[in-house]
């Protein structure tokens, strides 16, 4: 296989990596390297190998975010005193008081009317146009959580977070379904909007994208084992450390610059992309 494509393989890695969990938007941006780079390599001519490519680099994104949070993952789990069993005493949980359940209350919502609207959101949603109105959409809903919700947050820790802010915060993640909205754009939104503080509820975000994105992404996989093939192997590889590599480093520096900057500056990127993509691809 040619450096060149390769070399595709990591930029569409980097660019799913730098946007799956900052809330710009990572459809919106795929748009854009649908167009400048997936029609360009050859076996990716097919929509299906195409797709498949797309939620393996996804499933690098979410890899990261399973290694960053890890700590919480195992207590969450209950795996820490299975873990010392098996000899790794040095593991040091961070004695997490989320709960499981509280992240599972959090996912009902959108993973009900998900599942019930897949189809309908597949054939009707996924256009450029849908997009466009998600990026602007959720450009608004953001400029109105710093505006009315981040004054003076009362939760500063995932760990405070209830089961009511937690199902809260999952419902307003069902605006997330509408392609371009973006999903820790929603969640982050809702969670400033019901008291927490950027930090808290971008932690809460990440945390509960790992179980429904995984979910998805890998129903998606088994659906298109087939396309699987092994000439574009290694472009897979390529693209899912590359997404790893970049999707680990875009959380380790929102989480630190999430209370500083605060949201705005992310709704007026997203006013930019949607121009971008009006003026230059429709």
């Amino acid at each position: 296989m040619e450096f060149l494509t390769i070399l595709k393989a990591i930029i569409l890695g980097l660019v799913e990596g730098l946007t799956e969990f900052a809330p710009v938007s990572s459809t919106g941006h795929m748009i854009i390297v649908d167009d400048m780079w997936l029609k360009s390599v050859d076996f990716l001519e097919s929509k299906y190998v195409a797709n498949t490519f797309k939620v393996v680099v996804q499933l690098g994104s979410i890899l990261a975010s399973v290694i960053f949070f890890k700590d919480r993952f195992i207590e969450m789990l209950g795996l820490e005193r299975w873990l010392n069993k098996q000899g790794y005493q040095e593991h040091k949980g961070q004695k997490s008081r989320l709960k499981l359940s509280q992240v599972i209350v959090g996912l009902i919502p959108a993973g009900v009317l998900g599942v019930l609207f897949e189809d309908y959101i597949d054939e009707y949603l996924f256009s450029t146009e849908t997009v466009l109105i998600g990026l602007v959409l959720g450009a608004i809903l953001m400029i109105v959580a710093d505006v009315f919700g981040g004054k003076r947050p009362t939760v500063h820790s995932v760990d405070q977070i209830t089961y009511k802010q937690a199902f809260t915060i999952g419902l307003v993640q069902c605006f997330s379904l509408w392609p371009g909205f973006s999903r820790s754009g929603a969640t982050i939104s809702g969670g400033v909007l019901l008291g927490l503080n950027h930090r808290a509820a971008a932690d809460f975000t990440f945390i509960m994208a790992v179980p429904i994105m995984a979910g998805a992404s890998l129903i998606s996989l088994l659906k298109n084992l087939e396309y699987f093939t092994l000439d574009a192997l290694p472009f897979f590889i390529a693209g899912f450390i590359s997404a790893f590599f970049f999707a680990y480093i875009s959380i380790k520096f929102f989480l630190k610059l999430i209370n500083k900057i605060k949201l705005v500056p992310f709704a007026i990127y997203r006013i930019v992309l949607a121009a971008v993509i009006y003026f230059v691809f429709l």
